[in-house]
């Protein structure tokens, strides 16, 4: 019923009726993750609705328009296509053109140089690309992914505006779409910018940030692309402990504007067993880490506001060193585990590791002979192996070391 009521206000409000309706995070969260949008697939009518709504938030907390047409700005693109990458279309229907739409608006502060916040609101619909679930289609709802980080920006975008919050940089908020088929809304924005990106100073992204676990641990990517982020990081944490990544490319629209040479910062609270699956739903939210989470970002904005335009430096593209291999576990690592070894934060069915009675929070030690200390070394580890071949994995389960055979 409660959720009955948050769609119905937000009926009311895209009624156009004069009444302003304070809106919450989680409501944010549960009107966009909602079934009535069918998992905001890029190029749909319900991405079109999720857009409208974006938008009215916007309205009502009167910001300035800043897309091509009002608040949005419309894209083309072919089915399948990835601006990053070279794509060879088979059939007519793979080449069929699609239109998605970004949400943009600005808070004018009369300041010389522009911060950009964003997160993208587009998702899988009923699992059409990237979808991890098997069995019959059902909605991915993307609560965490990424109705999550569009909540946050709507929240920063509220209290941006207070009397007391800093005002020595204007604000762009942008709700991307296409993101799940490769940064395509944030692509075309940076080709085609609506402020002027010689003012940018920097770019902030909220990528599945609903989802912050029992340690409160919070990764932070992009910190190596501008010497201020150093100094800034671990100051004001609100209780979160922050793991870091220098690299400024990333499977997220931040990816976008650092290739414009723009500092960035990406917020990650980790994957999880409903990534890209229909269980992906705002019960499972934890709205307490959000506003930990809004109230650190806001920390970092208000630390750097009178530091004026922040260096932009290169950083390494951890992605070019990944390895190429030939076999996988079927795990889902923890991308947040700071500790040594690759702890398993879910299982996929029919794979080796389930096969072999592995279990979500093991610590894969080494592989065969090969040690496994981090992220890096686990896939170089995967790198010497072939499909069939047969291992001994080493695992640490509750403190204790086993030996575990595994077939991949």
């Amino acid at each position: 019923m409660r959720y009955l009521l948050i769609i119905f206000s937000f009926v009311l409000i895209s009624c156009g009726g004069n009444r302003k309706v304070m809106i919450g995070m989680l409501e944010d969260v549960a009107v966009l993750s909602h079934d009535s949008l069918q998992g905001r697939y890029t190029g749909t009518v319900y991405e079109k609705k999720a857009a409208d709504y974006i938008a009215t938030r916007f309205k009502d907390l009167r910001l300035e328009p800043k897309g091509e047409n009002l608040y949005f700005q419309d894209f083309h693109f072919q089915k399948g296509s990835n601006p990053h990458e070279e794509t060879v279309f088979t059939t007519y229907e793979e080449s069929t053109t699609r239109t998605g739409r970004n949400v943009i608006a600005f808070l004018d502060n009369k300041a010389e140089n522009t911060v950009i916040i964003g997160a993208h609101y587009d998702h899988l619909g009923m699992g059409e690309v990237g979808s991890l679930h098997r069995g019959e289609k059902a909605i991915h709802n993307g609560a965490d992914d990424n109705a999550s980080g569009v909540a946050v920006m709507l929240h920063l975008a509220t209290v941006l505006q207070a009397k007391s919050a800093p005002k020595n940089n204007n604000y762009l908020f942008i709700a991307f779409s296409g993101e799940e088929e490769g940064l395509l809304g944030s692509n075309y924005f940076t080709k085609n910018p609506t402020i002027d990106l010689s003012n940018a100073n920097y770019m902030l992204n909220m990528d599945m940030v609903g989802r912050l676990n029992e340690e409160n641990v919070l990764a932070v990517y992009g910190t190596g692309t501008s010497p201020n982020w150093t100094l800034t990081l671990d100051k004001n944490t609100e209780g979160l402990k922050i793991t870091k990544n220098e690299s400024g490319i990333g499977p997220s629209d931040h990816t976008s504007f650092y290739l414009m040479d723009i500092p960035v910062l990406h917020f990650f609270t980790g994957q999880h067993e409903d990534y890209h699956k229909p269980t992906d739903v705002v019960e499972k939210i934890n709205v307490v880490g959000m506003e930990l989470i809004a109230k650190y970002i806001y920390n970092i904005i208000s630390a750097v506001d009178s530091a004026g335009k922040l260096e932009f430096t290169k950083t390494k593209n951890e992605s070019d060193m990944v390895p190429e291999f030939k076999v996988t576990l079927g795990v889902v690592p923890d991308y947040l585990f700071d500790g040594e070894g690759m702890r398993i934060d879910g299982i996929s069915e029919d794979k080796p590791a389930q096969k072999a009675g592995l279990q979500r929070g093991d610590i894969v030690k080494q592989i065969g002979e090969l040690e496994i200390v981090d992220m890096m070394s686990y896939m170089k580890a995967l790198s010497k192996f072939e499909k069939g071949q047969t291992v001994i994995i080493k695992i640490e389960r509750d403190g204790n070391v086993e030996e575990v055979e595994l077939t991949f």
